[in-house]
């Protein structure tokens, strides 16, 4: 199907008319947008394709993937599904109405594909003809795993859950009030009255039925909230067992624990096992105000897995079930290890210990002895290989970011999505060398090409820069396209989030650096101490310590730059960043020196003795502040931590700024950002509130999105560009 045909299809599907989608002319995106220069807009961004799940057929000659477009006018998305040869050719669009299509996967042999569309399990012939709605349950379904057989279907539905929200009286059915009785009655961006559990449904001739709940009458969710999908659960290869991931814990202990478990469900006899436990087992008692960093559940032995386990794989041939997992409770950056059992004897094996970083995604070679999967070195996200002995070999190289390994038919090749700072998600297929790094990687969709074709990207360099602590730290400069060495530019720092996420190659709809540069700005964005990709002490180094050496490792990164990059302006220097990024801000505020002209925090925290009862995550504030601020005994790390918050430097803040929040963020509560914007105020600092009511920790809504950029860069133009 040519673009044309694409394009007028997509406007239809946006619920624009036949002739619209005939007589407009159109020469980017899906939504109709043609750009006046050669610069990237907000509307650009909004109008990319962003390319979600994949999925290859059995025959490895076919793949199906998920392409999402956002309509600006209509203020909401659309996912629809394409199928394509596995070279590339013969793309074909098999959504082609307005509706939703998304999830998909290989049926029947591969002659049919499977795939949600509003709230139910559909199927439909690999041509996109035969369509057959194949659920009719009460419940949305939100996803599904057929078992290996296809006499059993894996059904994700969400129940009522009163565990720490009691049900109102019946006779009072407006009433809005909640009797709110325990923690975790509100997680990431909604209240906790409904939790997810998966149902084994039977798959016959005439649909699949609304099936059992596998945890009936467990008052615990699977997948887990807030970002748990399909992948946490999946079937043995004789369709009888499910592993799944469940944190089977309640209320305070919940909030407190990354405690996640594998279990092994037996669909016959309805037994259920524990991996990561032995038999019998009792947890230690917890005290919920401090770290679990030195209390006896993290110091049990080889045996407990007291950490997060996640998303489960059998091997091919049976044998072993393969899964990521974490060694400490309470810490949810702590390495993520790929961890393999064998069923026959129950022995567990860790067979990336060479590879000091984290196993993100994983996938088992077709000879049940290989794995493949992706992780951060050096700022960017390669492709790696490892075996049953630990040895460890990467596979692909340059500055990108790998994601959503999968083994294609025959096992030779792998299917593979890759982005960079400087172009989204497009697919790939990759042939695996013998020699590292040496890995043969071909494109196969272009899905933003009529978009990139209209834009002048600006390049990305390196530097190694040294640290007050006698280390370095990786930093990626941004330069704006058309760049002019013998002109100087307004620069941005860019602070990192999580705040142990990496400043790899990630490619953002919202903190993209592309955007940034085409604004006319230089961005440094350094890899500073307590990120991933340079060893486990690095990344470390930062619990404990987020007024330390971290802070320093910012400065180092813009003097660097001031002092060395002849096209940096000194006296234009602006400061942003998210999370903990934020948080970096509004600590940067009472702390630069002079350095910056502006400011910018997203959801950050600011006052951290508030910000440790107001997280609904308590295990977070519990690992990275070390204590409650109350508890007299509390440790120095955390007597510093609280000494060094943000909100206690007021006196010192002479700098405008900028503070966004949303109020749906449960992690960091909007009262963080009211608090800092109204300081700033009263200080008589010039400041600004970008409040988004319906919005969490990000910004999801199209024009909300274009909201934050037109903002963003409002705000930066009038301190940096006068």
């Amino acid at each position: 199907m040519n673009k044309a045909i694409l394009i007028a299809a997509a406007t239809l599907m946006m619920g624009g008319s036949f002739a619209q989608a005939q007589n407009e002319k159109v020469n980017i995106g899906k939504n109709n947008i043609t750009l006046k220069s050669k610069l990237m807009t907000p509307e650009a961004l909004w109008a990319m394709g962003r390319i979600g799940g994949t999925a290859v057929s059995p025959d490895g000659k076919k793949v199906v993937y998920q392409v999402g477009y956002y309509s600006v006018s209509e203020n909401r998305g659309h996912q629809v599904l394409y199928i394509m040869d596995i070279n590339g050719k013969n793309k074909q669009l098999l959504t082609k109405d307005a509706e939703s299509e998304s999830d998909a996967a290989w049926i029947d042999g591969g002659k049919k594909i499977a795939f949600l569309r509003e709230g139910q399990v559909w199927s439909m012939n690999a041509d996109g003809t035969g369509r057959k709605k194949l659920t009719n349950d009460a419940i949305d379904i939100e996803g599904f795993k057929f078992s290996p057989d296809e006499k059993h279907v894996i059904l994700i539905k969400s129940l009522p859950y009163h565990g720490s929200i009691k049900k109102n009286p019946s006779d009072l059915p407006k009433a809005s009030g909640m009797v709110i009785t325990d923690m975790n009655y509100r997680h990431w961006d909604h209240y906790v009255e409904t939790i997810a559990h998966p149902f084994v449904a039977d798959v016959t001739a005439d649909g699949i039925n609304a099936g059992e709940d596998i945890l009936k009458g467990e008052p615990y969710e699977c997948p887990m909230a807030p970002f748990g999908g399909t992948e946490q659960l999946n079937w043995s290869n004789d369709s009888q067992s499910i592993a799944y991931t469940c944190r089977k814990k309640e209320g305070v202990e919940y909030a407190i624990s990354t405690d996640a478990d594998i279990y092994l469900y037996n669909i016959g006899t309805g037994e259920t096992k524990n991996l990561c436990k032995p038999a019998g087992y009792k947890e230690p008692k917890i005290d919920a105000s401090k770290s679990m960093k030195n209390q006896a559940v993290n110091h049990q032995g080889e045996d407990v897995n007291p950490g997060y386990d996640v998303n489960p794989q059998f091997s091919p041939d049976g044998k072993y079930i393969a899964w990521q997992s974490m060694a400490r409770n309470g810490y949810e950056s702590d390495r993520n290890r790929l961890c393999v059992y064998e069923l026959a004897t129950g022995k567990k094996q860790y067979v990336t210990e060479k590879f000091d970083s984290n196993v993100d995604e994983f996938v088992w070679g077709k000879d049940s002895k290989t794995f493949y999967f992706t992780g951060c070195w050096h700022a960017t996200v390669q492709v790696w290989k490892t075996d049953l002995q630990g040895n460890v070999m990467q596979l692909t190289d340059g500055w990108y970011d790998y994601a959503a390994p999968q083994l294609i038919a025959g096992g030779k090749k792998l299917l593979v999505k890759r982005h960079s700072i400087s172009h989204p998600d497009d697919i790939f297929v990759l042939t695996p060398n013998k020699k590292e790094k040496q890995s043969e990687v071909a494109q196969i969709t272009d899905e933003n090409k009529h978009i990139f074709d209209q834009l002048a990207v600006g390049k990305v360099q390196e530097r190694w820069v040294k640290t007050t602590d006698g280390k370095k730290e990786q930093v990626w400069i941004i330069l704006p396209p058309n760049f002019d060495a013998t002109k100087k530019y307004p620069t941005l720092l860019y602070c990192e989030g999580g705040p142990q996420s990496p400043v790899s190659q990630f490619w953002s709809y919202r903190w993209n650096f592309q955007i940034m540069a085409a604004h006319g700005y230089v961005i440094v964005a350094p890899n500073r101490h307590g990120l991933p990709g340079y060893g486990q002490e690095w990344n470390e180094e930062i619990s404990g310590d987020w007024t330390g050496q971290c802070m320093d490792d910012y400065l180092a990164a813009i003097d660097d730059a001031t002092n060395n990059l002849p096209f940096v302006d000194k006296d234009r220097l602006g400061c942003v960043g998210a999370s903990f990024g934020g948080f970096s801000v509004y600590y940067l505020a009472g702390h630069h020196n002079k350095r910056f002209k502006a400011f910018i925090a997203h959801d950050g925290a600011f006052n951290l003795e508030s910000m440790y009862t107001d997280t609904e995550e308590a295990w977070f504030s519990n690992w990275e502040y070390e204590d409650a601020y109350w508890n007299k005994d509390r440790s120095a790390n955390a007597k510093k931590t609280y000494e060094n918050s943000p909100h206690r430097f007021i006196d010192k803040w002479d700098t405008p700024i900028l503070c966004i929040h949303g109020e749906k963020d449960y992690r960091i509560n909007a009262n963080q950002g009211f608090g800092a914007f109204n300081a700033a105020r009263m200080k008589g600092i010039p400041a600004e509130l970008l409040l988004f009511p319906d919005e969490n920790h990000w910004v999801l809504k199209p024009q909300n999105g274009i909201l934050w950029q037109r903002t963003f860069f409002e705000w930066l133009d009038k301190w940096l560009k006068k």
